[in-house]
Formats: structure tokens, C-alpha cells, sequence
């Protein structure tokens, strides 16, 4: 369809007020057969991945299709249990009233996605939001086309257009934004988080922001140097270090330093060769803007390992630099690429004043590290998670929640809480018609108010 009759279509579809949810038992039927579908072209997703991004076929079934089958065939699973209605405690305010809790989808929700991970950032959301009962509107980025029409051939063969409808480069996200929607989950930059915000504080609309943000990873005196490297390069270089969750820059500690650049260089070699670009595995960047905008942000520091590029893939080889002066802007701006820069700290305090100085991470990670650097860690520096001696694995596990804070995001999603995202938790309260106590009512005597203060211990 052209730009006009995508907007008709959308128009259309958003002035619906009120819809009855495709009903449960159809919901949980339609999973498994995507399901089913997805796994069955296992070979052209492949494909459409190595042709968007030059993506090794084992990135993909890691990153992209197990995490979308596990948790599609998990919502199918478990969607009656999730959604039925939760029992709460009365209380001596509410004696004898019964209380619970049910899950009420929002209606009409936009699930924005992104181009690093094209798969699973667009259909995790969609089709959480339409387990939840919801109707969807799925909008691509343009970034990933073969993924996409891969996406689409997906959804129209299971799904029908009033209960996820799907817009790829026909309207920008700002055209999409202009339409007045129920939710808002959005995956992407800071920058398309702010306008999504703008869009949505116009209806006090609720939303969920999964952006970036530069992770730290901390590498101390009392890590096991081998593993950190071997963790470090295997997390920072999956996808060409296209994640939100990637650690972002290295600080590590002056007196290992020296040995951990040894150790990163060895293991650079290790698992992706002498030459990755050569070897046809290492992913590329999805056009010339995201690669021109790399090599500019590894034009300055003293260069420890790679450097090597192929402007005709728009591909960078695993780099990493050091000796940066504060305000380079590779450390200034988060990297989404394969460049790790290296900062150098002298003591945990030190480390600690750094930490304080950065935007709150989606993730934060540190290898080693005493008891009470570890506590702190966990206790007082706040991100979206905190990984200790590992990287990224956070975000494969599905019963981990995954989301930012502050200048990363908000609000969290996967497995169970999928489903709680995309439902408003609704009290509903029945009393007794026939049962009456008059002393609730005005005038409050002094018995009253003395039988209050002994229920709830007001001496």
C-alpha cells in the first residue's frame, strides 16, 4: 500500500473506541501456530538477517529466533494462569468486602521497534501485547527490510489486520505518533524515546522506553583476567556491538590493565580470527550513516587492537582503544558499534566518583570487585541491572525483567512481566449489599473513634 492508504487504514483502525479481545483460547491458538510458522522458516530468517546486518546464522538463533519461540510457546503455555484474577486480603476498612485484582488490556497499542535486533524487538512486545488482549500497531524500522518483509509474510499468514497491523517505511514514527493510542512501547534511540514522550504526555498516555546508554564494564584486580576477556570480547563484539545491553567502555583498574589489552587482543583473534572482516561472520552496520558515524568515534585514542574496515559493508573489525581524554566523544556518546574504549582507575573511590559522574546504564557489569564494592554496586549505583562476572546474559533469561532507569528507559518487560506491561492491574471490590454497619456512618462518637484507635493500635 501507498503512504495514503496506510494512513486511512491506521486512521481507521485507531478511531475503533471500544473492541471485545480476541478471546483467549483463540489468543493462545494463534501463538502456537506463529510459533510453529517461525520455527519452519528458520532458514530464511537467516538469510534476511545476513542480508540486513551480515549476521552469522548462530547470532541469529541465539539472539533472535530461541528467545522469540521461548516466549511465545511460554505465553501460549501459561496465558490462562497469567491473566485469570487475583484474590486480595480484605482489610478491617473494607470488612466484609472481597477484592481482586484483574488484568484488563489497554486497547489500542503502538509497539515501536528497532533495526539491531529486527526479529525479536518487534514481535516479543507485539505479541505480548496481543496476548494481553490488546490490539497492536507494529511499526518497523526501515533499517531491516528483508527482515521485515520476512515479518510481515509472518503475521498476515496468522494473524488478522484488525488485531495486529503492521507499517513499515510508508509513515515515519512521527506520522504514526500523530494518532492518539492506549500505550506506547517503544525500542530505539533517546532521541525517538523524547518524541515518543512528547506524543504521549498530549493524552497522558502510559508508555515503556527501552533505550541505551553507555554501560560500564569494570574490570578489578581480584578478576580472573582470561575469563573477563574472553566474556568482555564474546558480549561487547555479538551483533557487532549493535546492543543496548553491550558493555559500552571499559574502566579498569591501572595495575591490570596492561595484561587485560593482552588478553582482550588474544581473545579478539581467538574467536573471530586474524582477519573478521575476511571471514564473512562478523556483523556489519545497517547503512553508511551508522558506519561513517563509527568511524569517526575511533578516530582519536591509541589504537591496542584492530582498525581494520570495508566501507562497501559498511563493516568495522572488533577495535579497541585507550588513552582518551575525558571528553572524547567516544566516551561521551553511547559506541553501538565495535569500538571498546578503555578508562583507567586507580582505586574504588575513584571508580566510584566516575560512576557518579555517568548517566544511570541499562546495565552495569564488573568482574571481581571486594565485598563492599560489590555491595555498593548492588545497593547504590543505580541501572537497569547489574551483572557480576558475566555480561549481556541477563537479557536472555526470560524470567529477568529488562528495562532501564533514568536517561536508559523505563519500564520493563519479558516473560510474565510482558504480560503485565500491557495490562492495567484493575481492583474490583464487591460488598455486601445486605450487610450494613451503622457505625460507619456520621456522627462519630467517642466510642467510635475509641474502637478505631484499639483495631489499629493507636495508643
Amino acid at each position: 500500500m501507498d503512504k495514503t492508504a496506510v494512513w486511512n487504514t491506521l486512521a481507521d483502525y485507531i478511531s475503533i473506541r471500544k473492541q471485545e479481545p480476541v478471546p483467549l483460547k483463540l489468543r493462545r491458538a494463534k501463538l502456537r501456530i506463529f510459533a510453529g510458522e517461525l520455527a519452519k522458516c528458520k532458514e530464511e530468517l537467516y538469510a534476511a538477517l545476513a542480508a540486513d546486518l551480515n549476521r552469522d546464522a548462530a547470532e541469529t538463533l541465539l539472539s533472535e529466533l530461541i528467545p522469540l519461540l521461548d516466549i511465545t510457546r511460554f505465553l501460549a503455555r501459561k496465558l490462562p494462569r497469567l491473566l485469570r484474577p487475583q484474590r486480595l486480603p480484605w482489610s478491617m476498612a473494607t470488612f466484609p468486602a472481597s477484592a481482586q485484582l484483574v488484568r484488563e488490556p489497554y486497547g489500542r497499542v503502538l509497539v515501536v521497534s528497532t533495526w539491531n535486533y529486527p526479529l525479536l524487538l518487534a514481535l516479543e512486545p507485539a505479541l505480548g501485547a496481543y496476548a494481553a488482549g490488546n490490539r497492536v500497531v507494529l511499526k518497523l524500522s526501515p533499517r531491516a527490510p528483508h527482515t521485515n518483509n520476512l515479518i510481515r509474510r509472518l503475521l498476515e499468514k496468522v494473524f488478522a489486520s484488525a488485531e495486529i497491523m503492521l507499517i513499515g517505511e510508508e509513515l515515519t514514527l512521527t506520522e504514526v505518533l500523530q494518532f492518539r493510542y492506549d500505550y506506547i512501547f517503544l525500542t530505539g534511540s533517546k532521541k525517538s524515546g523524547q518524541e515518543a514522550l512528547r506524543a504521549a504526555a498530549e493524552y497522558c498516555t502510559p508508555a515503556t522506553l527501552e533505550l541505551g546508554g553507555k554501560n560500564p564494564c569494570i574490570v578489578t584486580p581480584q578478576a580472573d583476567l582470561k575469563i573477563a576477556a574472553r566474556r568482555i570480547v564474546w558480549g561487547k563484539f555479538f551483533n557487532a556491538g549493535q546492543s543496548c545491553a553491550a558493555p559500552d567502555h571499559l574502566l579498569v583498574h591501572r595495575d591490570v590493565k596492561e595484561k587485560l589489552m593482552l588478553y582482550l587482543s588474544s581473545e579478539i583473534k581467538k574467536q573471530y580470527g586474524d582477519h573478521p572482516l575476511d571471514a564473512g561472520k562478523f556483523a556489519a552496520m545497517p547503512d553508511r550513516q551508522a558506519y561513517d558515524r563509527i568511524c569517526r568515534l575511533a578516530a582519536s585514542g591509541r589504537l591496542i587492537h584492530g582498525g581494520d574496515r570495508d566501507p562497501e559493508k559498511f563493516a568495522v573489525e572488533p577495535t579497541v582503544i585507550d588513552r582518551l581524554d575525558a571528553d572524547d566523544k567516544l566516551l561521551a556518546e553511547e559506541v553501538f558499534g565495535p569500538v571498546l574504549p578503555v578508562v583507567e582507575y586507580g582505586s574504588e573511590t575513584e571508580l566510584l566518583q566516575i560512576l557518579a559522574g555517568q548517566e544511570k546504564p541499562l546495565a552495569l557489569y564488573c568482574f571481581g570487585g571486594s565485598r563492599k564494592l560489590r555491595r555498593i554496586l548492588t545497593g547504590q549505583i543505580a541501572a537497569g541491572a547489574v551483572v557480576f562476572n558475566d555480561v549481556l546474559i541477563h537479557f536472555s533469561n526470560m524470567h529477568i525483567p529488562f528495562g532501564g532507569v533514568g536517561s536508559s528507559g523505563f519500564g520493563a518487560y519479558h516473560g510474565v512481566r510482558t504480560l503485565t506491561t500491557f495490562t492495567h492491574e484493575k481492583p474490583v471490590v464487591r460488598q455486601f449489599a445486605s450487610l450494613d454497619f451503622p457505625v460507619r456512618y456520621q456522627p462519630h462518637g467517642r466510642f467510635f473513634r475509641r474502637l478505631l484507635e484499639f483495631f489499629a493500635h493507636v495508643r
